[in-house]
């Protein structure tokens, strides 16, 4: 008796592991993409994120990586409509290998990238960055069947001569991959020639392996698509190191192709924009000069569709209408003196509405400019000692918390923050600033970030942005971001 309750128990238990949806993982409507990497005598870990980064920046797809292939299972590759391999190493085993195979057949995509056609054949494993092990395994013929072609040691050896630049031409504009693309593109990469192809492969574009250079005089098969089950292959043979994948045409060829094998469709335009910027993205300047820093700033300004900065260093920063050109400018500068009809620029600017963000060190400018420091700043570090005030300070390399405050939209949403920076102390404030972020930090006055009285302008001073801790910060990345938002009345 008791053993039937408790068999009744477990079944119940079972009962109620309810299955969960896949779209609470996955963005809806997107191609779903699972990039095998992990072992490859290329350098898989500088070009697998660059895949990776290619197909999301299109907007296409939700991409995923497993760095361990074997452990793939038929459950684990359920939810995904294409697989890119950017491997070239060891068999997976016979559960991995079934489930890719029948992941293929059922009507799902495979892409596979430069070395990942040379595993799982008759010649030896190789090892990390060009390695040979002279370890021969038991073919995996299936994988050569999906690729639509297999490496071979024998005459003619399949291999490459030395790397070079070489035009690749389309064979097949008229293919869903190629249509409306250039006839040829250039690139420098290594050219594989000698591949042991399978009747039925489609070939797309080709090469010549100019002899001069030890090829073989032939026009070679470079990227191909093949059938398999009802699944579709795109294989491209270009792609040996980064340098190689960031010519436009493997970029555009590589991710087309992605799409037409998880599909059998392609929408993605002719070129692949990296750096994609909104029709509308905000004009921000940013000005440099008078302080030296790390090259790390220009990071912190990446990444942005609705932002696009054009740095401009003095002493000519200023030159020219502004108020024509720039919705935002960043100062990250440390002047004193302007020429007059530059000084005038930038006063004509920030009096028109434009916005303005005082970052950092830039809080030490225009020390006898007093309208600048007094009414735009609502802040002021003084260099020097006067009647009124004492000599300001700074100390470098300092950790602290800084803490947001109110819900104003350049701080709402983010958390207090361990910050490591340089910190201002006994600078002037004027009545009336809204502080945006505080800290207890005793070498620091109390506001890190505040925004000016000034109304004629947005205008908001942060201190924060020494060096590359704050630069490289995903937090200060946002907080710069907000900032140039709002400023830019976005």
């Amino acid at each position: 008796m008791l053993r039937s309750v408790l068999f009744l128990l477990c079944l119940s238990a079972v009962a109620q592991i309810r299955q969960v949806p896949d779209k609470f993982f996955f963005e809806e409507g997107k191609v779903r993409v699972l990039i095998l990497t992990g072992r490859n005598n290329h350098d898989w870990r500088t070009t697998t994120p660059y895949l990776r980064r290619v197909l999301e920046v299109t907007g296409r797809f939700d991409v995923r990586v497993t760095e361990e292939p074997s452990g793939l299972t038929a459950e684990t590759l359920r939810p995904y409509d294409v697989l890119v391999s950017n491997y070239c190493g060891p068999r997976w085993g016979p559960q991995a290998e079934k489930a890719v195979e029948e992941f293929v057949k059922s009507g799902k995509g495979l892409v596979v990238v430069h070395a990942g056609s040379y595993p799982f054949g008759d010649t030896a494993v190789l090892s990390e960055k060009m390695g040979r092990t002279d370890i021969y395994q038991l073919p995996w013929a299936a994988w050569g069947n999906m690729v639509g072609a297999v490496w071979s040691d024998k005459a003619p050896k399949t291999g490459h001569a030395q790397r070079h630049a070489y035009e690749v031409k389309w064979q097949d504009t008229q293919h869903p991959i190629a249509a409306g693309l250039r006839p040829a593109f250039l690139l420098s990469d290594e050219l594989y020639h000698n591949f042991r192809l399978h009747p039925g492969v489609h070939i797309l574009a080709t090469a010549f392996d100019a002899p001069k250079i030890g090829g073989n005089g032939k026009d070679e098969p470079l990227l191909w698509t093949n059938a398999c089950g009802a699944g579709r292959v795109f294989h491209t043979a270009l792609g040996h190191d980064l340098d190689a994948m960031q010519s436009p045409g493997f970029t555009v060829s590589y991710a087309r192709g992605v799409e037409w094998a998880a599909t059998k469709a392609v929408t993605l335009p002719a070129q692949i924009d990296l750096h994609p910027k909104s029709k509308d993205a905000l004009r921000v300047l940013l000005v440099s000069g008078g302080h030296d820093h790390e090259t790390s700033l220009y990071g912190a300004f990446e990444g942005w569709p609705d932002v696009k900065v054009n740095v401009d260093p003095h002493p000519v920063a200023f030159r020219g209408d502004l108020r024509k050109r720039y919705d935002v400018i960043v100062l990250y500068d440390m002047l004193q003196d302007l020429p007059e009809a530059q000084r005038k620029n930038l006063q004509d600017y920030v009096e028109s509405g434009k916005g303005l963000i005082v970052l950092h060190h830039a809080v030490v400018s225009f020390q006898n400019w007093p309208w600048w420091w007094k009414e735009v700043l609502g802040g002021h570090y003084f260099e020097k000692a006067t009647d009124d005030h004492a000599a300001s300070t700074y100390l470098h390399d300092v950790e602290m918390v800084a803490t947001p405050v109110g819900t104003h939209p350049i701080t709402k949403g983010l958390p207090q923050m361990r910050v490591f920076d340089e910190t201002y102390k006994n600078l002037w404030h004027a009545p009336g600033i809204q502080p945006l972020l505080v800290t207890d930090e005793k070498t620091s006055d109390k506001e890190l970030a505040w925004i000016s009285p000034y109304e004629k302008s947005r205008v908001a001073v942060i201190l924060l942005g020494h060096g590359r801790e704050a630069h490289e910060s995903p937090w200060f990345r946002s907080l710069l971001h907000k900032a140039i938002l709002w400023s830019g009345s976005r």
